[in-house]
């Protein structure tokens, strides 16, 4: 019976430090990602695009909308109209009246972003029609 009760004892302290072990390593893993991770967005985004509330900032959503979403603008651009260019028209704040002119004029650019092989930046540039944009459609 002792013989029992001390190796009962002993495995309850092998098992005791083996998970304090495992659970540093745990930790320390988990806090080596976040810590890159964290490293490479303040050094890849300075100013940070987001809000304290985890939310993206108001002058990052079109360049985050764009750039998630590049090939699927490039299709809607092909044929003057759908989803993407839509919300792409919301986010830029065209209004009601002004969409289908927008939608014409983002299918008169297609060939621009299609052939230089231009990214999502292009893509904002030749499409934002806020005063002092290169776009000719104004709001």
């Amino acid at each position: 019976m002792r013989v029992a009760l001390c190796l009962l004892q002993c495995a309850s302290l092998a098992s005791l430090v083996s998970l304090s072990f495992s659970a540093c390593t745990v930790t320390d893993t988990i806090k080596g990602a976040l810590g890159s991770t964290s490293d490479f967005l303040s050094s890849t985004t300075p100013g940070s695009w987001v809000t304290a509330d985890g939310l993206l900032k108001p002058e990052h959503k079109v360049t985050a909308f764009v750039t998630l979403n590049f090939e699927n603008l490039k299709q809607d651009m092909a044929q003057g109209q759908g989803e993407y260019l839509t919300s792409l028209s919301e986010l830029f704040g065209v209004p009601q009246n002004g969409k289908q002119a927008f939608f014409s004029y983002a299918q008169s650019r297609y060939q621009l972003i299609n052939t230089n092989r231009g990214g999502p930046a292009e893509l904002i540039a030749l499409l934002d029609p806020s005063p002092g944009s290169t776009n000719s459609l104004g709001k």
